[in-house]
C-alpha cells in the first residue's frame, strides 16, 4: 500500500483523510502547514500528497510549485473547498496529478489514491 503525507491546516479534514485511508490499507503521515509538508516531504518521501490549498503560512499552490522543484515525480492529489474551474485549471497546470472537491466521499478519495499508487509503483 502507498506512504501518504496530508497537508491541511484542518485537523477534522486531516483526521478524516487519515481514517478513510488507513482502513483501506495505506500508511499515513500528516502535517497543517505548507512548510511541514516541504520538510516531510524532504524527510520521508511519501509516495502520494493529498494537499488542501488554505493554509496559514504557504498556500497550497506554492507548496505543490516548491514540491514539484523538489521532485519531477511528486505525485500530489488537491483536496480543495475551492472548486472554481480557474483554481483547478492553476493546480493541475503546476503539476497536481488530481483535484478533488471537498468534502470528498471515502470511496472516491480511495479510488484516486488506489489508481495513482498504481500508477507510480516501482
Amino acid at each position: 500500500m502507498a506512504r501518504i503525507l496530508i497537508v491541511d491546516d484542518s485537523g477534522y479534514a486531516r483526521r478524516i483523510h487519515r481514517g478513510i485511508l488507513e482502513a483501506a490499507g495505506h500508511t499515513v503521515t500528516d502535517v497543517s502547514t505548507g512548510m511541514g509538508a516541504l520538510e516531510s516531504y524532504s524527510l520521508e518521501h511519501p509516495d502520494l500528497v493529498l494537499l488542501d490549498l488554505s493554509m496559514e503560512d504557504l498556500g497550497g499552490v506554492q507548496v505543490l510549485k516548491t514540491l514539484r522543484e523538489m521532485d519531477a515525480a511528486a505525485c500530489v492529489v488537491v483536496v480543495s473547498a475551492d472548486i472554481q474551474r480557474t483554481t483547478e485549471q492553476t493546480v493541475m497546470a503546476n503539476g497536481a496529478r488530481r483535484f478533488l472537491a471537498k468534502p470528498v466521499s471515502a470511496e472516491t478519495l480511495v479510488a484516486a489514491v488506489t489508481e495513482l499508487a498504481t500508477e507510480t509503483a516501482p
